[in-house]
């Protein structure tokens, strides 16, 4: 198989519900050539190389449901495609895309011979195109029996995941949000800027700062000097000292203060540039510039005895807390201090330097060789056996110790908090034991950040882990709060810029600031603010990301849903007009007759949209003319509500028995169904849009739309007015309303 291959054709990615899934993916067509004439039994080899290369597919369970379940398809004989796709997949969870091993998968035959779509979990593009691209090299050299380096190709792969994917804080927040079932949209592509839900309901994240983080507040922690004067006034214990401006300020500081004492940047982070416990002039002075170098100035401070803490204070409230510890090796008279490091510390398999992993790779930096000196060593030196050596006073905070801090002392770091005026604080104390209060053992606070680190209550190095993304969730939204607004989503091959449109008007009267995003442009209100075609992704997600959006009405026709998906992950409402493949030329997306048993057919496109209809909640507005439309009544898993210009339409009786609604005609008249009871709303020739002629088509669409506002909770002034009133120009809009 020396000159076997596979093409990759195209690639779309899908960022919205699709049909194959609700979740992103990325749909690859490829053409494997002559591999269609060898299933992996037909290549010697083949099974033996894979399963020694990347031995986790075994946790693979393919369609057969159970461990293994894919390496049975692949001894016994499957394609290439097929194989492809449990590759690209597990490559990308042994890089760090969390979720894909368990991920979406699917890989279904074309109509051209030896050409299959490909789909696979999309949760960051540009790192899924690239797997795709690996997994490819990779299989054609397992298939080829050539040599490949597979560590390699993970180490690839896991430095783009590393830069490009959000990270562990970002994504515990974002995965704690979709557990609600609040949407998330990513603003940046390669950042931690993401929204939380949808237009005039959505809060923004970044890392672990929110849309509530005061930036007077994050300004305030990040000079220490003035967050220790502000929360000592209320009482709060901090350790004495001052600012200073040079070395010998700095000792004459530190001798005013008494030893041991602590010099550290005034604005640092992350430990930098900070020495503890320093009992010498000598040693102040030196770490006097090195303090300077990481911050705007240094910060001279009695040195508390005990332990560093983290206390993590979300909403005003302690959720979280880990406790640091000293880092040490023991001496064996052969190894030098580093290599004792490595071989003692670095080996831990929690430790890295990528954000996945709690604990840090310890390395010698300034202050190391600082605590090392004390001890008259240097990190070429060769500890006795049995010494034990300091490395590190303060290391990573990896001991969750959130269940054993004293009341008084949560108390104190959420004061701290508040004080400084943070939704979300990471509140460094010092003592020698949490459980006790603060004051009685001499314990301090000794800084307040804003943007905490979450991993190290994510992923302690000992303990459990904390909830710490579901705490900031819940402080963003209440309870009752979904970050959702009245969103409407319309498809179908004819009348569904018109539906949209007039929906657009009816919510537009409710009182609401409404988005609309179709083929003619994007509205807000009643202003035009695009000429061009916004019924696609990019017009829904300017209305989804705008502020003012109160409720959004969205068309999405079947070249959107194949080529995008759809631009949201459900609705308040989802309309499907009609369904008519004669009239639209979809072979390019190789879609074939409804009466077909293929999978690419009109009606896996359209009841995309019903797939997408709010669970329970929602309400999915069927055309029951259409046979193909009402069907997808029982796709729905909210409620379904009828129109049809048919009155004695067999379809709505038992609809009506079952007590759902229905919008008819009935002399000539648009009606309101509910069981037995009936609202005659309006004539439809009150209605401009139908007009004397009262063309089928549009009385079929004001139908539509009248059931979606009667669907919205819409009263029935409104949905009467809006009937009578669509289509009028603004300025004489208004004079009616003012008559009214």
């Amino acid at each position: 198989m020396k000159n076997a291959n596979i093409i990759i054709r195209e690639t779309f990615s899908l960022p919205g519900p699709n049909i194959w899934t609700i979740y992103p993916v990325l749909e690859a067509w490829i053409d494997i050539g002559e591999l269609e004439d060898y299933p992996s039994d037909k290549i010697p080899g083949l099974y033996e190389r894979l399963t020694a290369w990347i031995p986790s597919l075994i946790e693979h369970r393919c369609n057969i449901g159970e461990r293994g379940g894919f390496l049975q398809r692949l001894r016994n004989g499957t394609w290439s495609g097929h194989i492809l796709e449990h590759v690209v997949l597990e490559l990308m969870n042994l890089a760090g895309l969390t979720g894909t091993r368990d991920g979406f998968g699917r890989t279904r035959e074309m109509t051209e011979r030896g050409v299959y779509k490909l789909i696979i979990s999309n949760l960051h593009e540009e790192c899924t195109r690239y797997a795709l691209d690996l997994a490819r090299d990779l299989l054609l050299a397992a298939i080829r029996d050539e040599p490949h380096d597979v560590e390699a190709t993970i180490a690839k792969l896991r430095r783009q995941v590393d830069r490009k994917h959000l990270g562990p804080s970002t994504a515990a927040i974002v995965q704690a949000a979709e557990k609600r079932d609040i949407p998330h949209i990513r603003l940046l592509p390669n950042g931690n800027l993401v929204q939380l839900g949808y237009g005039a309901a959505m809060r923004r994240i970044w890392t672990a700062e929110t849309d509530q983080t005061s930036a007077i507040a994050e300004t305030i922690s990040r000079d220490k000097d003035l967050t220790k004067e502000l929360i000592s006034s209320v009482g709060v214990p901090v350790p004495e000292g001052r600012e200073v401006d040079s070395a010998e300020d700095a000792v004459e500081a530190a001798e005013d203060i008494g030893y041991p004492v602590v010099v550290k940047p005034t604005d640092g982070n992350h430990g930098r540039g900070v020495f503890i416990d320093l009992v010498t002039p000598e040693a102040v002075r030196k770490a006097y510039p090195i303090a300077a170098e990481e911050g705007s100035g240094v910060l001279v401070e009695r040195a508390i005895q005990g332990i560093e803490h983290r206390l993590l204070v979300v909403g005003g409230k302690l959720v979280a807390a880990n406790r640091s510890d000293f880092i040490t090796v023991t001496g064996d008279g052969q190894q030098t201090v580093q290599q004792l490091i490595d071989s003692q510390i670095n080996v831990d398999p929690r430790r890295g330097n990528t954000e996945l992993h709690p604990l840090s790779i310890i390395k010698i930096d300034t202050a190391a060789k600082i605590e090392l000196e004390r001890q008259g060593l240097g990190e070429d030196s060769v500890p006795a056996a049995g010494r034990e050596v300091l490395i590190q006073r303060n290391a990573n905070h990896a001991f969750d110790c959130t269940d054993e801090v004293h009341p008084e002392t949560a108390a104190v770091a959420a004061l701290a908090a508040r004080v400084v005026g943070l939704d979300i604080a990471g509140i460094d104390l010092v003592c020698a034991d949490i459980s006790q209060p603060l004051a009685a053992q001499g314990g301090a606070i000794v800084e307040v950040n804003a943007g905490p680190s979450l991993l190290m209550h994510i992923k302690p190095g000992v303990g459990k882990p904390r909830p710490v993304g579901q705490a900031i969730v819940d402080n963003l939204f209440a309870a009752h709060e979904s970050g959702r607004v009245p969103l409407v989503g319309v498809s179908g091959t004819h009348g569904k810029t018109a539906v949209a449109k007039i929906i657009a008007h009816l919510l537009y009267l409710s009182g609401k600031h409404t988005g609309l995003a179709c083929s003619d442009g994007l509205y807000l209100g009643r202003r035009q603010v695009q000429k061009t075609d916004a019924g696609n992704f990019a017009g829904a997600r300017r209305l989804l990301m705008n502020r003012a959006v109160e409720a959004a009405v969205v068309e999405a026709g079947a070249e959107v849903i194949l080529g995008e998906g759809i631009p949201y992950d459900f609705c308040s409402v989802g309309v499907v007009t009609n369904v008519a493949p004669a009239d639209e030329d979809l072979s390019r997306w190789d879609v074939q007759p409804v009466d077909s048993d293929y999978y690419t057919t009109p009606r896996a496109i359209y009841r995309s949209q019903v797939d997408v209809v709010q669970p329970n909640t929602g309400i999915a507005v069927l055309n029951a003319d259409d046979a193909l439309v009402a069907d997808f009544a029982e796709l729905c898993e909210g409620k379904t509500l009828f129109f049809t210009v048919d009155r004695k339409n067999p379809r709505i009786f038992s609809h009506l028995a079952a007590g759902e609604r229905v919008v008819t005609i009935d002399d000539g008249r648009i009606v309101l169904l509910t069981g037995s009871d009936e609202v005659r709303l309006c004539r439809l020739g009150d209605v401009p849009l139908i007009g004397k002629e009262k063309k089928p088509a549009d009385i079929a669409n004001v139908l539509a739309a009248t059931a979606t506002g009667w669907a919205l909770g819409l009263s029935k002034d409104v949905l009467k007015t809006g009937l009578k009133t669509y289509g009028i120009e603004l300025a004489d809009l208004a004079t009616l309303l003012s008559q009214k």
